[in-house]
């Protein structure tokens, strides 16, 4: 089967699914993981600006697309010549069920299973404390958050931080006067690249707050690249005991 992966949390998932470059013939220019290996896969464009022909070239048996991450229009086109998979995982029961029927479209149930098996392990482990209301930053200019309608607030509440903007939908612009109720603020690397430097302006506006920067791909990389971050998750949500007790 020759696939292009349009989505690079998906593009690492068929990798660790024990496909290589002979089958995984496209990807975006995002699809970085795992690095040694990518490089081998041609890039068609990126997540929303796809370059149709070069797919059209590579003449797919199967191209995975995403919902959220890739251009409406670009996927109907690509529809019409071509099987298209278009995922939509906004929860980690949903990132489960994809999968369990990735498995089975590679006739690769047993690793599906075991990569179930260890999400289930990883998140089972986790007992969090008291619930921290929590503003999880994606942009800045103007800053954004995550409403309750994505992937990050689903692994966002399994970590017992409480998103304040959990009401909202998609991903809202918010002001200042909006992030007062936050405990906890915790900034993206993705995709916009928040750093130290970027703390200390906000913590200028919310003076209360613990601000913290967050590893992007541990919130919001479902498939197989959320698995790396069991260590990760139980260090945030150990570190986070101490300061609100």
């Amino acid at each position: 089967m020759r696939i292009v992966s349009l989505v690079p949390s998906i593009t690492q998932t068929l990798f660790d699914f024990g496909l290589d470059h002979s089958e995984i013939v496209g990807r975006t220019k995002f699809c970085i993981h795992p690095a040694d290996r990518v490089k081998e896969v041609l890039v068609i464009g990126g997540t929303k600006n796809l370059k149709p022909d070069k797919i059209k070239a590579l003449k797919p048996d199967l191209i995975i697309a995403n919902k959220e991450e890739n251009d409406r229009e670009q996927v109907l086109e690509l529809e019409k010549e071509f099987r298209v998979w278009v995922t939509d995982i906004k929860t980690l029961e949903d990132h489960k069920s994809f999968l369990h029927e990735l498995g089975q479209v590679l006739h690769k149930l047993d690793e599906a299973t075991h990569f179930i098996q260890k999400t289930d392990n990883i998140f089972g482990g986790i007992k969090p404390g008291k619930s921290i209301p929590t503003a999880y930053l994606i942009w800045k200019g103007p800053y954004m958050t995550v409403g309750g309608d994505t992937f990050i607030h689903d692994i966002m509440s399994r970590l017992g931080l409480l998103n304040i903007f959990g009401k909202q939908l998609r991903y809202p612009t918010v002001e200042f006067s909006e992030l007062q109720t936050a405990e906890l603020v915790l900034l993206s690397s993705e995709p916009y690249p928040f750093k130290q430097k970027h703390i200390a302006e906000l913590q200028e506006q919310l003076p209360n707050a613990t601000i913290m920067l967050a590893d992007g791909e541990a919130f919001s990389w479902y498939g197989t690249r959320i698995l790396q971050y069991g260590p990760y998750f139980h260090q945030l949500t150990g570190g986070l005991e101490d300061p609100f007790d």
